[in-house]
């Protein structure tokens, strides 16, 4: 009986941790400073966290991807791409 205790504690701590965890990366974002990307910017992406999806309007809109430098610091870079919602001809 005391094992079976012992396994539903060990299940209970785990999810504690896991839920711990999944939610550090979003207060660590809300922390992060937006970068604006200009041309021919020196960039050090080794981890891309998020990548943005990619809007159906037709016409430039800026978007932002996390991600991960060399040394595990995380960055926002904001740059602009053509959203999906163009039609050709």
């Amino acid at each position: 009986m005391k094992a079976l205790a012992l396994l539903a504690l060990a299940g209970v701590s785990c999810m504690a941790v896991a839920e711990e965890q999944s939610s550090a990366p979003a207060n660590t974002q809300e922390s992060l400073e937006v970068e604006r990307y200009e041309y021919a910017m020196d960039l050090d992406i080794a981890h891309v966290i998020k990548s943005p999806d990619i809007p159906n309007v037709c016409g430039v809109v800026p978007v932002q991807m996390t991600y991960e430098d060399h040394q595990g610091k995380r960055h926002i870079l904001e740059y602009r791409v053509v959203g999906k919602g163009c039609q050709n001809g």
